[in-house]
């Protein structure tokens, strides 16, 4: 972890580990099966039944503490398994204008808020 807390955020890449294989989408669905919304591709939404069951998260380093990185804003549940943390610099974020669809601003309007 030495240097890591020169950074403000990581990019934790994860397993979905708890996914059931017979889970798995690999056609179009409807994200969160809200049928207002267009059914789209698993690779047109974050969803967790991915093929590869990979998931990623940018968060934002709190401390660390000898091997222990603690971030906030994972988007992952207690004991998933951690493939790799990633620096995030800025010359790796998108270079143009981030476009997406009206449906996947409706489905993020409230999804990190605390319940």
């Amino acid at each position: 972890m030495q240097g890591i807390s020169d950074f403000s955020h990581v990019e934790v890449l994860f397993l979905f580990h708890e996914v059931e294989p017979s889970k798995i989408v690999k056609g179009a669905r409807h994200p969160r099966n809200n049928s207002a919304w267009p059914a789209v591709g698993i690779f047109a939404q974050r969803g967790k039944n991915r093929p590869n069951r990979i998931g990623s998260t940018i968060c934002r380093v709190i401390r660390v503490e000898g091997a222990k990185l603690f971030v906030a804003e994972l988007d992952a549940i207690n004991g998933t398994p951690v493939l790799d943390i990633k620096p995030v610099m800025v010359e790796f974020l998108p270079r143009q204008e981030v476009h997406q669809p009206v449906w996947s601003h409706e489905l993020m309007r409230d999804y990190w808020l605390h319940k």
